[in-house]
């Protein structure tokens, strides 16, 4: 059904919202869901509500009526839906008022970082820092925010109605950025022809979308940028389903050390793959989202535009090999001695891995390509204990051609050290380093079949015997001859992987140095998007 407005000879205005219907966006849907859970929350607190303001819920439409002056009405609902608490903010949808201090805090922070980058969309009153503490016998956290004294979801009835008589408006209203992310003015002297509008109604609807949205922090070693963040938009497909998988405790009250994720999949993945509410996304069909990231682009440094957009799809192989990439994977918590405090470092290796599956490619896929420079291998190799853990999982999802190839270079690398090993004369340094080194090069100049061919034969011949390899060799050589790009990435994370009695570990890099307050983003002031 179409959303309808109609007004009865009493005066009683009625709203209804479906998800099906034709005009509703996944971010549409999202707010509809937001505006379920508020109301529903709104109903168990028992709030008295002003104008004759009712409302019907079901699994699939949202209908509310009043008889009362339309903006007082909304004004009263906004401002009861969008709060603070102790200058962060709250939203009713989610119950902040009894909601943990380290999730309030991370979906204050997440909102500023997305959709309320500009600081025209909220009044700040100063900064304020918190210490959480995230591991044992580890320093806190320190958390560093802007407190606010409002925003502009609570004043947002004002936009909704005619000024002069206080109705619904029945013109289309046009769309900031902060409403709809990536919906800006494209040229200010042509703003009416190029802005985005909406239906008062429809824009109502996106203006709940926070409640239902998640957010994460991105720390990303391949994407050389400043702190950004991760929207979650949630693909809807029954509003109490969902409803009940965004207040879920497990969700609802994650701390900070779930907070930080290295990249767009990264995000996406695990929202959709928490252990304990994953049973009801698979039960009512939410199996995908759209991760969305904002940032500054060279062309339109005045402005916050949308940057990146994954849509991510979990299938029960994507989340078990991104579960147990997360289990080997893990982030690290760093400890800053100087100011006896702490931070989060996430996984390097987790984002290759992450972003592979979140796009459907075999998760190893690309890594040659991207891991192209000496330090960045450096990189991947701090985590070889992990790597190594997750290649030899049993309960990795991957092909037995790919799983033996990986052995066979495996087996080669080790016999390769042998060799090493035996050349170098006593008391001097075995420079496995400089072996290693030289295998990824070789690797990196292999941009043709032709050049992998003779670099992975030459390299099992000087190995010598290889007992994997004389086992499958037909199965392997037609990998190498079929799919050599996949063969040449499963190559570089043998050797990334490889852990053997001769090959060092390396030391894990110091960045303790670094500051990771998070929520210092930079907030701009200019006059360049128009918010209201």
């Amino acid at each position: 059904m179409q959303l309808t407005l109609a007004l009865e000879s009493k005066q009683r205005t009625h709203l209804h919202f479906d998800l099906a219907d034709p005009y509703m966006t996944l971010l549409h849907r999202a707010g509809l869901a937001g505006l379920y859970m508020t109301l529903k929350q709104l109903e168990k607190e028992q709030v008295q509500t002003i104008g004759g303001l009712s409302w019907e819920l079901t699994d699939r439409s949202v209908s509310l009526s009043w008889d009362g002056n339309d903006f007082e009405v909304l004004d009263w609902l906004f401002k009861e839906s969008f709060q603070l608490r102790d200058g962060l903010i709250a939203l009713r949808g989610l119950d902040a008022k009894t909601m943990d201090i380290q999730p309030l805090v991370m979906m204050h922070q997440g909102i500023l970082g997305t959709l309320l980058q500009h600081n025209k969309t909220h009044k700040a009153i100063g900064i304020q820092e918190r210490s959480f503490l995230v591991e044992e016998n580890k320093p806190e956290i320190l958390v560093k925010y802007k407190a606010l004294s409002g925003y502009v979801y609570q004043h947002f009835a004002k936009n909704l109605c005619n000024p002069k008589t206080g109705k619904l408006d029945t013109k289309p209203i046009s769309i900031a950025g902060w409403l709809n992310p990536g919906t800006v003015v494209k040229h200010q002297i042509f703003s009416s022809e190029t802005c985005f509008e909406e239906t008062a109604p429809s824009a109502m609807i996106l203006a709940y979308a926070p409640v239902a949205c998640y957010y994460f922090a991105l720390r990303s070693k391949l994407r050389e940028q400043r702190a950004q963040f991760a929207l979650i938009i949630p693909e809807v497909t029954n509003l109490s389903s969902y409803a009940q998988y965004r207040q879920e405790p497990q969700l609802r009250n994650l701390g900070f050390r779930n907070f930080y994720t290295s990249s767009l999949g990264d995000a996406g993945l695990r929202f959709l793959s928490i252990e304990t509410t994953a049973k009801i996304l698979r039960e009512n069909n939410i199996n995908s989202c759209q991760v969305i990231t904002l940032g500054t682009v060279p062309w339109a440094s005045q402005q916050k535009t949308r940057t990146e957009l994954y849509t991510v799809v979990a299938t029960q192989t994507i989340c078990n090999n991104y579960r147990i990439c997360r289990d080997f994977l893990s982030d690290r918590i760093v400890v800053k001695e100087k100011e006896n405090t702490s931070w989060i470092a996430p996984s390097f290796a987790r984002e290759i891995i992450a972003d592979n599956l979140a796009r459907g490619k075999p998760w190893f896929a690309g890594l040659s390509e991207k891991i192209n420079s000496s330090e960045l291998f450096k990189q991947l190799t701090y985590e070889r204990e992990g790597l190594h853990m997750m290649v030899k999982s049993p309960n990795l999802q991957w092909s037995d051609r790919e799983r033996l190839f990986v052995q066979s270079c495996h087996e080669a690398i080790r016999s390769t050290y042998a060799q090493l090993a035996e050349r170098t004369k006593e008391g001097e340094q075995i420079r496995f380093d400089k072996l290693n080194e030289k295998l990824r090069t070789g690797l990196g100049r292999c941009k043709s079949p032709s050049t992998f061919r003779e670099f992975i034969t030459d390299f099992w011949a000087r190995a010598g015997y290889v007992p994997t390899l004389k086992e499958h060799w037909d199965e392997l050589m037609d990998l190498v001859m079929t799919d050599w790009k996949s063969a040449r990435d499963l190559a570089l994370l043998a050797l990334a992987s490889y852990k053997g009695k001769g090959s060092e570990q390396e030391k894990q890099p110091d960045e303790s140095e670094q500051d990771d307050s998070l929520g210092m983003i930079d907030h701009y002031d200019d006059e360049a998007e128009e918010e209201d």
